[in-house]
């Protein structure tokens, strides 16, 4: 299963509206199911090197298929994953990635936010995330 272009837009609007509520700026990207990116919008003013970040984020989250925030916890010095963030070209491993499910619970892909604060993007990505349900 996948996610589709008009999906994925789905996901960004709603993901661009949770941080407008915020009152931040944020770079949005949306993977599909082979972490293919397949959507990204950068909001007017967000910062220009988040732009790879946020992409990184949802290809990290979809590899892995869970938070980049978990990962990052089993990533620290003398975790199971330390240095992991340095495989695949580049992962990210801090909040801000969030796997993207069906309504049968099956993940089609992932979204990627990167703009503000470790916890702003992660509640903007859940808020794109759970766009699909």
């Amino acid at each position: 299963m996948n996610i589709n272009l008009n999906q994925a837009e789905k996901i960004i609007v709603a993901a661009k509206s949770k941080a407008q509520a915020l009152d931040t700026k944020m770079n949005i990207a949306v993977v599909d199911a082979g972490a293919n990116l397949l959507a990204f919008a950068r909001m007017d003013g967000a910062w220009l090197g988040s732009l790879d970040i946020s992409i990184k984020k949802a290809k990290t989250a979809r590899y892995f298929d869970m938070n980049t925030g978990a990962i990052g916890e089993l990533s620290q010095p003398g975790g199971s994953l330390y240095n992991i963030e340095h495989s695949n070209n580049g992962l990210i491993t801090f909040p801000g990635g969030v796997p993207i499910k069906n309504s049968s619970g099956e993940i089609v892909g992932a979204i990627g936010v990167s703009g503000s604060s470790v916890e702003n993007d992660h509640v903007v990505a859940e808020a794109g995330a759970i766009a699909l349900k």
